[in-house]
């Protein structure tokens, strides 16, 4: 099979693809590998490094979708690529669809077979391939609203674990998942006081026996929420419904139940949002204030270490990869569930229902 991986062009989207790690993997299995040229520039990753594997670099992002069965991404394609997807062509990445009417028809229109990263599902419904970049987007989120409790980013002024005599800040954290407890796990080894909140009782339990002693389980519901937070600092939305839209569990009234510089980092803004108020922002624009709340919906958090990201995903999704080039995706696919869990949209039908759903569109079985 012969497999593309362009340069990504969203705003400071840095990742790559596949790292020459894995282009070295593909290759070993008889496989056609087209970079486009500085492709891994922004996760230092040299166009050398990657003919070394055995790739072979193109000057374009034209030529690489025009010569590849198959396109290798990070983030969903953006307006300028929509043109250059052509039927029976397979995209692999995250998709995200829930979030984009445009894209959705886009790539319906397109008649590609795209399988979205964020969808691929085990039998134990864990996401392998959302895993890695949720444990990398949990860890940042508690990093970057840190910083915008500074006072000269426009928060509070507080220092996340405070020092002795001074109390540290409260860290309100909205879901138990991978992004969540990552979350949960920093904000604890900076010192703050950290409270973590799920629907699901059985992880709750589990989290409170893992979780360092400034960690405290909450059950959540909308009165404990509006009850914690008027002495919450900075406050993490992880709530995730697989290829669904996020739940809002921050409503645009209860800002005024929030201190002026309160942050709100919203991890799931990719699927939507889970704040009323969220709206996506950039790594070079990255917060804004709704009634003097600072709000941070960076849409790809983890584009801020494209090495550490790019290695860790690829990790996650090689295997994966491997098995599309080498069996082609519909025998891949039939082979295994998990990966046909991610298919999303095949040669113009939506195939994943929580997909159709969002939009009120039809769904293919």
């Amino acid at each position: 099979m012969i497999i593309g991986i362009p340069k990504e062009i969203k705003d400071n989207e840095n990742r790559v693809g596949m790292p020459p790690m894995g282009v070295a993997e593909l290759v070993k299995h008889g496989h056609t590998v087209y970079v486009q040229k500085d492709a891994g520039t922004g996760s230092n990753f040299t166009d050398k490094a990657y003919e070394m594997s055995g790739a072979r670099i193109l000057p374009t992002m034209e030529e690489v979708y025009a010569l590849s069965d198959m396109i290798i991404k990070v983030k969903e394609p953006i307006e300028p690529e929509y043109g250059l997807i052509r039927e029976r062509q397979v995209i692999f990445t995250y998709f995200h669809f829930a979030a984009s009417l445009p894209l959705t028809k886009a790539m319906m229109a397109s008649g590609a077979v795209c399988i979205a990263y964020e969808t691929v599902e085990k039998a134990d419904h864990s996401l392998p391939l959302l895993t890695p970049m949720s444990e990398v987007a949990g860890r940042m989120a508690v990093q970057e609203g840190a910083c915008f409790l500074e006072k000269a980013k426009g928060g509070k002024g507080l220092l996340l674990g405070g020092v002795p005599g001074v109390k540290p800040a409260k860290v309100l954290i909205l879901g138990g998942g991978t992004v969540g407890s990552n979350a949960a796990l920093i904000a604890a080894g900076m010192g703050a006081e950290v409270i973590i909140t799920d629907i699901n009782l059985n992880r709750l339990r589990y989290l409170s026996e893992i979780m360092p002693r400034n960690v405290t389980t909450l059950y959540s519901s909308e009165h404990n929420i509006r009850a914690e937070l008027p002495s919450t600092d900075l406050v993490i939305g992880s709530v995730l419904i697989p290829g669904n839209k996020a739940p809002h569990l921050i409503t645009k009234d209860m800002l005024g139940l929030m201190a002026p510089g309160t942050v709100m980092v919203d991890v799931a803004i990719d699927q939507g949002g889970c704040f009323e108020t969220s709206h996506p922002t950039t790594h070079s624009n990255p917060t804004y204030v709704v009634d003097s709340i600072v709000h941070y919906a960076v849409a790809n958090i983890p584009g801020a270490v494209p090495n550490t990201s790019t290695q860790a995903l690829t990790h996650a999704t090689l295997p994966y990869a491997i098995a599309l080039a080498d069996k082609g995706w519909e025998k891949a696919c039939k082979d295994d569930a998990s990966l046909a869990a991610g298919l999303n949209i095949v040669k113009g039908k939506i195939v994943y229902k929580a997909v159709a759903d969002a939009f009120g569109l039809k769904f293919d079985d």
